[in-house]
């Protein structure tokens, strides 16, 4: 059971109360924000909880497993507070949130009654929609390593130790047509076979997209032309001209670490692994049957 501090407590046992939910949001780049449903700004800890963003509230879902607790909140976009630019650019993902219960007459008569994190944003034209994870959502996450035969490691990271910034898996190009919403030739990337930089990333260096990375679903040759698609449908539009850098791309078999990359030692996978097949094999009348694995 929550403890109050014992001037809150007096006030709830009063009986007439001046109660109300003050958010505190960090996000990741450390930039705090402060949301509260009172009609007027309140301050404290250093943070102004703002009311103009009209940031509302839904009841509080908790049990008494270890279940995620959720809360959801809603608020209209504005353009000094949460701006759609900010969830599009995925400022927002996994933001710390603090929940306060707080007498807007004292602001120092309150309680941080729950902390969580920014979990599923939803969006319309003039709203979003925030559902608040409470910390037992960490509890869910997967931690260590897996037992599988594909490899565990991002290509290029310490564990991989591919250098991506090589030339021979690293090129410049640009957009010269479209094709659709996630595919696009571009110039730069005759000298590459086809394929090289299919499951790879890129990161626009121009355009409405600048900054951004995406996963490249594939890379393939047609005619005089490289095309290249997007696993995503990238959050603002591609344009003819817009400049990028592109990587090689890994499918996590052992072959293609071996044969592409020349990384067979740092293969993070169990490629020797027994399949699912292994598991239903038994013994049949016509087999050698000398004890041997089957």
């Amino acid at each position: 059971m929550k403890s109050f501090p014992a001037s809150l407590q007096n006030h709830l046992d009063s009986g007439t109360t001046t109660l109300v939910w003050c958010w505190r949001l960090t996000r990741s780049d450390r930039t705090v924000f402060g949301f509260t449903d009172h009609d007027r700004p309140l301050a404290f800890d250093g943070t102004t909880f703002e009311p103009e963003s009209g940031f509302t509230a839904s009841e509080i879902r908790s049990g008494a497993d270890l279940s995620v607790d959720a809360q959801e909140a809603e608020g209209v976009l504005t353009s000094d507070t949460i701006t759609e630019t900010d969830i599009l650019d995925g400022r927002w993902d996994n933001a710390t949130v603090e929940i306060w219960r707080v007498n807007w007459q004292d602001t120092a008569n309150r309680a941080l009654l729950r902390r969580g994190a920014i979990g599923q944003l939803r969006r319309g034209r003039l709203h979003f929609v925030a559902e608040m994870r409470s910390l037992a959502h960490v509890l869910g996450q997967t931690i260590g390593r897996t037992f599988q035969a594909s490899c565990d490691a991002d290509l290029g990271d310490v564990r991989c130790g591919v250098d991506l910034n090589d030339p021979v898996f690293k090129a410049a190009g640009t957009v010269v047509a479209l094709s659709g919403d996630r595919g696009f030739a571009v110039s730069g990337l005759s000298g590459f076979a086809d394929g090289w930089f299919a499951f790879g990333t890129l990161q626009w260096l121009s355009g409405a997209n600048t900054g951004r990375k995406a996963e490249i679903l594939s890379h393939a040759i047609s005619g005089v032309n490289v095309i290249a698609t997007l696993l995503e449908e990238p959050i603002r539009p591609i344009e003819v001209g817009n400049t990028l850098n592109i990587f090689a791309g890994c499918d996590k078999r052992f072959e293609t670490c071996q044969a592409k990359f020349a990384n067979a030692a740092n293969f993070r996978g169990f490629p020797h692994i027994p399949g699912q097949d292994t598991v239903i094999r038994y013994a049949a009348k016509g087999d050698a049957n000398s004890g041997a694995i089957l």
